[in-house]
């Protein structure tokens, strides 16, 4: 019976904290101002101390956005402290239900549907075919690849049995959308982003290929969080050297890696 009913609680919390955030109601927003105390040497403590040094003039660009709050590290700080950027996910699904509704009243936020990369254009994203849940839309990749591991690895077999999911046949294990792309020239120009605060990256091993694309020489990010996980021994060697080059220093908190420009300040005790 309880493993029955724990989903439905678990689903309505998150439906109580969706609405709470999205309607910026002062209970969401004045626990994070006020009760909020996070982990010591944490990713959250670095974030936590480098947004209030920052408040309302801190700019970010996510690519990835997904649902925008859940498993999201930067949710609470766009919220609590008025970050301005834009916050890019490509899913239609996820964007209309989710992302372009929960920022729908922060004024300098803008949610854009698309995907970043090298051109302007169109580009064909691989999802799960049978379920619309957090766990399921986070694995969407420009790497069919990645998906096929994801079963391969009993992950999504998992998942299923987690959230009482049939496993259909595998035929319908993965799909496809044609998905509108963005370069980050065009991205820059349009929204007039002047200077990065903060360039946070979750792409399911896209991540290398989109620091890369933001030309991080010239545009200059002070700090990077992504998601270093799905890359290859190759592609986080590469990744990792890139970063040094450029002047970043590195630090791993669990599947996230940070990057911080030098010098640091303040921030060096993270590193």
């Amino acid at each position: 019976m309880l493993k029955k009913i724990k989903p439905i609680i678990q689903r309505f919390s998150r439906y109580i904290r969706f609405r709470l955030s999205a309607n910026n109601s002062p209970l969401f927003i004045g626990f994070y101002k006020y009760f909020y105390s996070p982990k010591k040497g944490s990713l959250s403590e670095f974030l936590n101390e480098y947004s209030l040094s920052k408040g309302s003039s801190f700019h970010v660009i996510q690519i990835g956005a997904n649902d925008g709050i859940f498993n999201d590290p930067i949710h609470k700080f766009i919220k609590r402290d008025g970050w301005k950027g834009v916050l890019l996910e490509p899913q239609k699904h996820v964007f209309q239900t989710y992302l372009s509704k929960i920022y729908q009243k922060n004024k300098g936020i803008y949610p854009i549907h698309a995907a970043i990369a090298a051109e302007d254009g169109t580009q064909k994203l691989y999802k799960i075919g049978f379920s619309n849940m957090r766990w399921a839309t986070g694995l969407a990749s420009f790497k069919k690849e990645n998906l096929e591991q994801a079963f391969s690895s009993g992950y999504v077999e998992k998942q299923c049995l987690k959230h009482n999911i049939p496993l259909p046949s595998p035929e319908e294990y993965i799909t496809s959308e044609e998905i509108k792309t963005i370069s980050p020239d065009t991205l820059l120009r349009e929204y007039n982003i002047s200077h990065i605060d903060l360039l946070h990256i979750d792409t399911e091993g896209f991540d290398f290929e989109v620091i890369r694309l933001f030309d991080i020489q010239n545009t200059q990010p002070k700090a990077i969080v992504f998601e270093h996980i799905h890359l290859s021994e190759d592609d986080k060697a590469s990744c990792l050297s890139h970063l040094h080059q450029n002047q970043y220093q590195i630090k791993r908190f669990g599947a996230n890696t940070l990057a911080m420009k030098h010098p640091l300040g303040k921030y060096d005790k993270f590193f």
